[in-house]
């Protein structure tokens, strides 16, 4: 099958009888030799395992049994999510000593029980503190639409893998925006859900109280059977919230119809790029979204996610700092420092403020159903790009690409990045909700989808 066939196409071929899964696995195996040299994607390729896999679909396809409805589609994840057999990485060099995972994630097991087949590891930046998808030990992840430009972070190696036609479908996590971003720079559709909402067991955190793990996929169908399949609640992940399964895929036919959309104005007008102005209108125009709401104190929210985050993690790498600080990419390792200095009454401050912005968020959605923002200020920058141009100012470049993205992680809103196809290279725009909605934002995915409004570009061979 073609490289840029969709999880769901893949699946009902395979259900179909129209190809076997290992027809399937092998081709994506074969992609990921001939094209991974390029892009960096993957950090670890696991073909005995998935054709093992691929081959237990078949037999039991041979026995008259649906494979799923995931059947047979090829799915990589994150190096910082749990796979049997493999240190667990979290893109760093002080992981590769870890012993070998014994078990898979929960995520993995749940998409595998839908037939999805795991075919490898995905780079990210180190620790996950990182938006640009470029790491020191192992390198960059590339963009396939620029090979010189950035993948996005830290979830670059799953960006880069699903744009790159390597695989339809992969898992990042998202701490700041870490789906979200690669989601953007990358041209592809990114979930992620409410916080709570789909386990984080067997991965390795960054920050606990603001980790995500969600899927990207070229298509918003395809966000969808992946989201489904992940649901449930775990009680090894404490914050997975023991709420019932909400499956979204019967009601993405409703599309847009009867949902009441407005763009976020304020701070979410400023440092934006005509790109990004454009496609935030495009998608605006295409919804008939003409109100406007104002984020409050969305700034302050940024800096507070800022010291929850540089607090938080630094907190859980202390030890690492003590024994292997010269191991550590030397601005994740000054970040790090820099957060354990913090002094305690301003992590106090921010988890306070953090309780009433939440409230004044939720009141947004009072009279409407979801929110329209960028998902990045810009496209995919150069790789090793250091500042950039923002409201006439030159900026430090990595702290102002999850300027959008961060106000809203830090209360744990449901948020899907829709690709908008400008040239010469894509860029996103959030799709935001209340919690437990994603059916609200994976129904205007997929009905700007199929007006050709949001589309995941091919990049050029």
């Amino acid at each position: 099958m073609s490289a840029w066939q969709s999880a769901a196409r893949i699946a009902a071929a395979v259900n179909g009888g129209r190809t076997t899964a290992v027809a399937v696995v092998e081709a994506a195996l074969k992609r990921i030799e001939m094209h991974n040299g390029a892009l960096n994607a993957f950090t670890a390729v696991t073909p005995t395992r998935a054709l093992a896999r691929a081959t237990a679909i078949d037999a039991a396809q041979a026995q008259g049994k649906l494979g799923g409805p995931l059947a047979g589609v090829p799915f990589a994840v994150k190096n910082l999510i749990d796979v049997a057999g493999l240190p667990t990485l979290a893109g760093s060099k002080i992981n590769r000593g870890r012993p070998p995972a014994e078990r898979d994630s929960p995520l993995i097991s749940r998409l595998e029980a839908a037939g999805a087949v795991l075919v490898g590891t995905l780079n990210m930046g180190e620790y996950a503190y990182d938006f640009t998808g470029e790491n020191v030990h192992y390198g960059a992840a590339c963009n396939p639409h620029a090979a010189a430009h950035m993948a996005g972070g830290s979830s670059g190696g799953s960006g880069a893998a699903v744009a790159g036609g390597l695989v339809p479908l992969s898992l990042g996590s998202d701490t700041n925006g870490s789906i979200r971003v690669p989601s953007s720079f990358c041209g592809l559709f990114g979930l992620k859900p409410t916080y709570g909402r789909l386990s984080r067991a067997g991965s390795f955190p960054f920050v606990a109280s603001l980790d995500h793990l969600g899927p990207l996929a070229r298509t918003a169908l395809d966000l969808a059977l992946a989201y489904d399949a992940m649901q449930g609640y775990d009680p090894s992940d404490p914050v997975c919230v023991d709420r019932p399964a909400e499956p979204v895929l019967p009601g993405l036919e409703h599309g847009s119809k009867g949902l009441r959309v407005a763009v976020a104005g304020g701070y979410f007008r400023r440092g934006m790029s005509t790109a990004a102005q454009a496609a935030v209108g495009r998608i605006a125009a295409a919804l008939d979204a003409s109100g406007e709401v104002e984020f409050p104190e969305a700034a302050r929210a940024r800096a507070a996610a800022s010291v929850i985050t540089a607090a938080e993690g630094a907190t859980l790498h202390l030890d690492r700092l003590r024994r292997h600080a010269a191991d550590f990419d030397p601005t994740v390792r000054d970040r790090l420092i820099a957060g354990a200095m913090l002094p305690a009454p301003l992590l106090v401050r921010a988890q306070k403020f953090r309780r009433w912005y939440r409230d004044q968020v939720l009141g947004l959605f009072e009279g409407i159903d979801a929110i329209l923002a960028p998902a990045t200020p810009f496209t995919a920058p150069r790789l090793g790009q250091q500042t950039v141009l923002l409201d006439g100012a030159e900026l430090p470049l990595r702290p102002n690409i999850g300027i959008f993205t961060q106000p809203i992680s830090f209360v744990g809103l449901p948020v899907v990045v829709v690709p908008v196809p400008l040239q010469p290279l894509p860029i996103g725009v959030q799709i935001i909700a209340p919690p437990w909605r994603e059916d609200v934002v994976l129904r205007i995915a997929y009905s700007l989808e199929k007006d050709g409004v949001a589309l995941a570009p091919q990049p050029p061979r």
